[in-house]
């Protein structure tokens, strides 16, 4: 694997309690509710890219995207990873500011993007952000130029009841507690370190200074939840209620949406086993899976390498060249998208979606596919 430092080295924590990272920056804006927005940014000119950040608590912009961002900012891209609400350095001054609810996340996109006048962008979200791209894409489509989806779900669209990680046959710890005991914080900074390195495949890339960011930043949110009396942890959802649910239902949108869309799930997610990215791949026929292999929860993370050159390909072209789409694990359950990934000399492997059953049925049927797995 390559070294998850490369091109973006730590140097400990800013004031802020950033980690300090060449290249990124810390900013804040104010939206029009008046709350201040903290995000870091990366690169100063061409397409905007905007990345959100999972739900754990501990979560940032920064946390999320320290080596995606640097790397897309270096190949012509401004990249935005704002710290969403009840995340991060997000503002705390009002109850209504530390609102988790769909609607309130949707709310914080709409305003943050106007703020900075970006109308239209290439948008990514992992896990929690996940979600965070997909209802912003089915409410506002005419304002997203691409979306790349990571290891998350995709709303009420896939009916097939929820795999947990102690039942994936592709995780690498079989004995992962169920959500939410799984991202459960005890509000310590072991227990920091100990929820990461539960959820985070590349142990290398937990750095003492990851560790104490999320736990400073996930501190200050607990404590300011408290004091305002709202209830805390990543499951807390304020005000999402049957009606603010339904506007973001996925029955029947998320599929007839052509903004393009590309998804990027790790074999070897320990939290929402891969199990569940296959039965969310069966309803969206107008998105490509990729499964990388060695990679889990927080692909980003685990394997930027190959993550960044997806994105850069993805954001840049609208497409994933053959190689990285090999290297990617692009899915063969059904008909590779040719509109995504470029065709290869003599045409797309036929598809074998038989082999996605285990590790070693599906790595034998990618060796004799001639796709040996990354």
């Amino acid at each position: 694997m390559a070294d998850t430092n490369a091109g973006a080295p730590t140097r400990g924590l800013t004031d802020e309690n950033i980690i300090d990272i060449p290249g990124l920056a810390s900013r804040w804006v104010r939206l029009a509710d008046g709350r201040r927005a903290h995000y870091v940014t990366a690169g100063d000119k061409g397409p905007a890219v905007v990345l959100f950040h999972g739900g754990i608590e501990g979560s940032s912009g920064t946390a999320g995207w320290r080596f995606m961002a640097p790397y897309l900012a270096a190949n012509g891209f401004r990249v935005y990873c704002p710290d969403q609400p009840g995340f991060g350095l997000s503002d705390i001054s009002n109850p209504a500011y530390l609102d988790t609810s769909p609607k309130a996340k949707n709310d914080f996109v709409k305003m943050f993007l106007d703020a900075l006048c970006i109308d239209k962008a290439h948008i990514s979200g992992n896990s929690m952000g996940c979600q965070t791209v997909l209802n912003f894409v089915i409410s506002n489509p005419e304002r997203v130029q691409s979306v790349l989806f990571i290891a998350g779900v995709m709303g009420d669209i896939c009916e097939v009841p929820r795999i947990m990680g102690k039942d994936g046959k592709f995780t690498s710890n079989p004995n992962m507690p169920s959500l939410p005991e799984a991202v459960t914080w005890d509000g310590t900074k072991q227990g920091m370190q100990d929820l990461m390195d539960g959820i985070i495949y590349e142990k290398k890339a937990v750095s003492p200074e990851l560790v104490e960011m999320r736990f400073q930043a996930a501190t200050r949110q607990r404590e300011a939840r408290a004091k305002l009396g709202i209830p805390s942890g990543p499951m807390a959802r304020q005000n999402a209620t049957p009606d603010n649910l339904q506007v973001f239902s996925t029955k029947g949108r998320l599929d007839k949406l052509t903004v393009p869309m590309i998804y990027l799930y790790g074999l070897q997610d320990v939290l929402l086993p891969v199990e569940n990215a296959f039965a969310q791949e069966d309803v969206v026929p107008n998105i490509q899976l990729f499964y990388p292999q060695e990679c889990g929860h927080q692909g980003q993370t685990d394997r930027p390498d190959l993550f960044n050159q997806v994105a850069l390909e993805f954001f840049s072209t609208g497409k994933v060249t053959w190689p990285t789409a090999v290297k990617a694990g692009v899915s063969l359950r059904r008909p590779v998208m040719s509109r995504y990934v470029e065709e290869p000399k003599g045409g797309f492997p036929k598809p074998i979606p038989q082999a996605y059953i285990d590790p070693p049925t599906l790595n034998a049927a990618l060796k004799g596919a001639g796709l040996t797995p990354a």
